[in-house]
């Protein structure tokens, strides 16, 4: 920027505006010492990611947090991974971002047979299936003294979980019921499993549980733990969990804002959010790239 200066005898003198611009600029300008960690230059625009829906919740604070370190506003939607999937492929869903709570949906994006939609994705996490309930059910004292599933099959107990056909939570959901029903012979189990009623999406389950239209659902702890929802472990199971990647679509409106993102949620910055709300980092998390 030029400066218009005033001549005057002599020597030429800053302007009264030029000098209280650069006081201005000094002033606004952001300090070396305490810029988070994954902060980037600051931008202009919207970031569109499409996330699994376990992480509606968790998507608000970080929207919050990178907009205020990059400029960057933040657009999400929540939807089951698989669906999620389905949708790029079949171009009814367009973003720049994809967050998964399976690996099933970027493999089914990845390679020249599926569209080459992303080049490869980062673990950033994992988080363990749980059994969260409504703290003023009329179950909830016996959900934390008593195994989980003999307590869902209670009469009049509302149970909820997500469909296996777009959600990948939703088969962690099935593997509980079907384990421990064939496991521990409780066909109660098994009809739960095969009952179409229990089934909501999962971005619908943690505002029904928190309205006690629920007594409980299978979440992820990060999701339970979002919503300020209590939960129980899945006792009888294991390995049972979500692992959450993060991938830049090809394609994407905003490729820039993609890479920015990507970088900064994989930062020390990014990843203490997401620490701080349940997830189990990643050890030592790095790029994995697609198969040709």
């Amino acid at each position: 920027m030029t400066t218009r200066r005033r001549r005057t005898a002599g020597r030429a003198r800053p302007s009264l505006l030029a000098t209280a611009l650069a006081v201005a600029l000094v002033a606004s300008a952001p300090l070396a010492v305490g810029v988070p960690s994954g902060a980037v230059a600051r931008h202009h625009g919207t970031l569109r990611v499409l996330s699994a829906g376990s992480l509606s919740n968790v998507m608000t604070l970080l929207g919050a947090a990178f907009k205020k370190d990059t400029g960057y506003a933040l657009e999400n939607t929540p939807l089951g991974s698989s669906a999620i999937a389905n949708g790029v492929k079949s171009k009814t869903l367009q973003g720049d971002v994809f967050i998964s709570a399976s690996t099933s949906a970027d493999l089914a994006l990845e390679g020249a047979a599926q569209g080459n939609w992303i080049n490869g994705y980062t673990d950033i996490g994992s988080s363990p299936v749980v059994l969260a309930y409504y703290p003023r059910s009329r179950f909830a004292a016996r959900l934390t003294t008593r195994p989980w599933y003999d307590v869902i099959t209670s009469p009049g107990f509302e149970l909820g979980r997500t469909d296996p056909a777009v959600d990948p939570g939703g088969v962690l959901d099935l593997d509980a019921l079907y384990g421990i029903g064939y496991g521990y012979d409780l066909p109660a189990l098994l009809a739960i499993a095969h009952d179409q009623r229990t089934v909501y999406t999962e971005e619908a389950i943690p505002g029904l549980l928190q309205a006690g239209q629920l007594d409980a659902a299978f979440m992820y702890a990060v999701s339970a733990h979002a919503a300020h929802l209590p939960y129980v472990t899945l006792s009888g199971t294991r390995n049972l969990a979500a692992g959450y990647t993060v991938a830049a679509l090809n394609g994407a409106p905003d490729p820039a804002a993609a890479t920015a993102f990507v970088s900064w949620l994989t930062s020390p910055r990014g990843a203490s959010i997401m620490v701080a709300q349940g997830l189990v980092p990643a050890k030592g998390a790095h790029f994995i790239r697609a198969t040709k």
